[in-house]
């Protein structure tokens, strides 16, 4: 039998990563097919059913037959309504043509760093941070720059860290607030700080805040609409997140016209378009009840402090209280400095599905990443396991 043949992959494809998060629930749902009962707290997804009212616009939409293409950079309608959400949340007069939608946040990320870097760029990136922005940095050929967050600062990022990281080849700044994987949150001091050194070295600031409606402690800050610098400054916002449209795939950035109309271009020649239906949806979480967003929050509120609370009381587990997102990022280093090795552990040992946080950044090792998207029930049993897994652990 003739062998068929092989041909070689791109260079680049060696450069580019993949998500932690993903690989870990293929890893648990392995199990889950030989009989065993896994708790996920690896995955970052809101475990609530999308709003009623945003799924009837979207079964109504499908039923009016609003399933073809649509503009590159989303219909009129959606654009139009998320300028002027974001003027209104942000403190900004945005226009419909700075708004660019996409099937999800991680497409208009990617196509956002395709349209601006060039090899030998330098992209200052927060470590611990979403892997996303790291992979796509080295799959164009340019360089990502880590600047460490500190536990000992609740994960914010130290002004005195980035000044040390930016060179004459740094372009673009990441910022991501409320943080994943951390939960960290930004003050407006800090933003302040950094916007400083961004127009100081005219750098271009990507903020990400896909996790805006979860903050707890203190009113959500954001450096899009507080840096005072919008020429320099790009919004990574959508729905997944707040609305718990995951598998809906719908994401939006906010530019300056000229990257918007790059970013555009880019979406064209690759996902035409994102479904109309979608968008539709996307509308009506923008212009509905606003309720069950709220009501989610609180909740998360309170498994917040129920998974802390419990991770505190394991010896050797120090744990910050995160200010937003959805995810605990407590220290285990005194238990096992080899995040990912305990993090498989506590999988086959406890029958809990984490994340080892180097998968991150460098900065992480010795932390794991833990979503409190689940329900108290499993958060309380997912405490058990654990603990019983690392107390019989041996490194």
């Amino acid at each position: 039998m003739q062998t068929a043949p092989t041909f070689a992959l791109a260079d680049t494809m060696r450069r580019l990563g993949t998500e932690s998060a993903f690989v870990m629930l293929a890893k648990a749902r392995a199990l889950e097919a030989e009989g065993r009962n896994i708790i996920h707290l690896e995955i970052g997804e809101p475990d609530f059913d999308t709003p009623s009212h945003v799924k009837e616009a979207g079964i109504e939409s499908i039923r009016a037959n609003r399933t073809h293409y649509t503009p590159a950079a989303g219909i009129a309608e959606l654009r139009d309504a998320i300028a002027a959400h974001v003027s209104r949340t942000r403190g900004l007069n945005i226009t419909r043509d700075q708004v660019v939608i996409g099937p999800g946040g991680k497409p208009v990320i990617a196509m956002t760093l395709l349209a601006l870097l060039n090899p030998g760029d330098e992209v200052v990136i927060p470590d611990p941070a979403y892997p996303a922005y790291r992979s796509i940095t080295t799959y164009v050929g340019a360089v990502p720059v880590s600047v460490p967050l500190q536990e000992r600062l609740g994960f914010r990022l130290d002004p005195a860290d980035l000044e040390r990281a930016v060179t004459t080849k740094t372009k673009i700044l990441v910022v991501n607030s409320p943080h994943n994987p951390t939960g960290g949150i930004m003050t407006p001091q800090d933003i302040a700080a950094i916007a400083e050194i961004a127009r100081k070295h005219n750098i271009l600031v990507i903020s990400d805040e896909i996790y805006n409606r979860h903050s707890y402690d203190a009113e959500f800050a954001s450096y899009y609409g507080m840096s005072g610098l919008p020429e320099q400054s790009i919004l990574i916002d959508g729905f997944s997140k707040a609305w718990a449209m995951t598998g809906w795939r719908l994401g939006f950035g906010v530019f300056p016209k000229y990257i918007a109309d790059a970013v555009t271009a880019l979406m064209l020649n690759t996902v035409s378009c994102t479904a109309t239906f979608v968008q539709d949806a996307g509308l009506a979480a923008l212009s509905g009840d606003d309720r069950p967003v709220q009501a989610m929050r609180e909740e998360f509120l309170r498994r917040r402090t129920l998974l802390v609370e419990g991770l505190r009381k394991i010896p050797g587990v120090t744990c910050e209280m995160p200010g937003g997102a959805f995810y605990v990022f407590p220290n285990f280093s005194k238990i096992e400095p080899d995040d990912v090795k305990l993090a498989n552990h506590i999988l086959e040992a406890g029958n809990v599905a984490v994340l080892g946080g180097s998968t991150f950044g460098p900065n992480g090792r010795g932390f794991i990443r833990m979503s409190y998207a689940n329900s108290e029930a499993n958060l309380r049993e997912a405490l058990s396991r654990i603990g019983r897994a690392v107390a019989n652990y041996k490194s």
